[in-house]
């Protein structure tokens, strides 16, 4: 029988989590205005590193395991380099309203990195509602792009996958070592390779615009470290799959924070589509999923 106290509180974890990442498209598009999308992609990780470093320093965290550290590794790949590099990258040609939207679809890619690794099989009716919803933000996307999809969006489906597999192994992993040791861990393994292209790609001064300074100090500390403790806590809690929904109402926070921080718009279509996937999101909520791991 499934623990109600634990998936709920998983739930709220997963809710404030998302909410923080909703900030990092707008933080990375103001962060490209002036900054290199790879120095922004990858410098955050090394920055972020620094702080899972010290983390790990005064917890006395244990090393892990040798199938732990090849575990890491995927998460590194995944959320470390992968999502931050692509999602930069895009945010140099798309409105993060734009690239918020068609993230939509990672939490179908986080549910499906679930049962690849983590042995969760959900059932019928949550598939119907993670593909609802799916098909809901990727139709408002691609009625916003007149039907076509951009080269930056093909960045954004590899982010999608990126994270999808990143959040599932790491969600698998925070079970035994902990939600910020995975990710601190991840960062310090993947720092040594990250150093060269990050210098080779830092801006030659300081004097740049505050905003995009601003926008990188927010994806390091927040998108690549502290955001990780309550997401990969939430998912351990109530399951990759049915938390990973909650993701389903980040692309509307983002058009949020877009609108405030970035001056873009959204018009009432967005709303509608925020309020039906929300529906969504309560309906899958409730659909049974089976762990073959528990």
């Amino acid at each position: 029988m499934p623990n109600t106290r634990n998936e709920n509180l998983g739930y709220l974890l997963g809710l404030i989590a998302v909410v923080a990442f909703s900030i990092t498209l707008p933080a990375t598009r103001a962060a490209v205005r002036a900054l290199d999308p790879v120095f922004v992609g990858l410098g955050r990780a090394v920055g972020a590193a620094l702080l899972g470093a010290v983390f790990l320093l005064l917890t006395r965290a244990r090393w892990p395991s040798r199938d732990e550290a090849r575990r890491l590794v995927i998460v590194a790949a995944g959320v470390v380099v992968g999502f931050p590099l692509f999602t930069a990258w895009a945010m140099r040609y798309v409105d993060a309203s734009h690239g918020g939207v068609v993230l939509g679809i990672l939490p179908l890619a986080t549910a499906a990195a679930g049962v690849l690794f983590s042995g969760e099989r959900p059932s019928a009716r949550f598939w119907l509602c993670a593909l609802a919803g799916t098909a809901l933000v990727v139709g408002y996307s691609l009625a916003g792009a007149g039907g076509t999809l951009q080269w930056a969006d093909l960045a954004l489906f590899a982010a999608i996958v990126s994270a999808g597999i990143g959040y599932a192994e790491g969600a698998r992993l925070s079970r035994s070592l902990g939600g910020l040791q995975v990710i601190s861990w991840a960062l310090v393994l993947a720092a040594p390779v990250l150093i060269v292209p990050v210098v080779l790609f830092a801006p030659t001064s300081v004097a740049l615009p505050f905003e995009s300074w601003l926008g990188f100090i927010y994806v390091t500390l927040i998108s690549q470290f502290l955001g990780f403790f309550p997401w990969y806590r939430g998912l351990a809690l109530g399951g990759i799959a049915k938390v990973g929904q909650t993701q389903l109402l980040q692309p509307f926070f983002t058009v949020v924070a877009s609108a405030f921080l970035l001056g873009e718009s959204a018009d009432p279509l967005t709303w509608l589509i925020a309020v039906l996937v929300a529906a969504v999101v309560a309906i899958g909520k409730t659909a049974p999923v089976a762990n073959a791991n528990r």
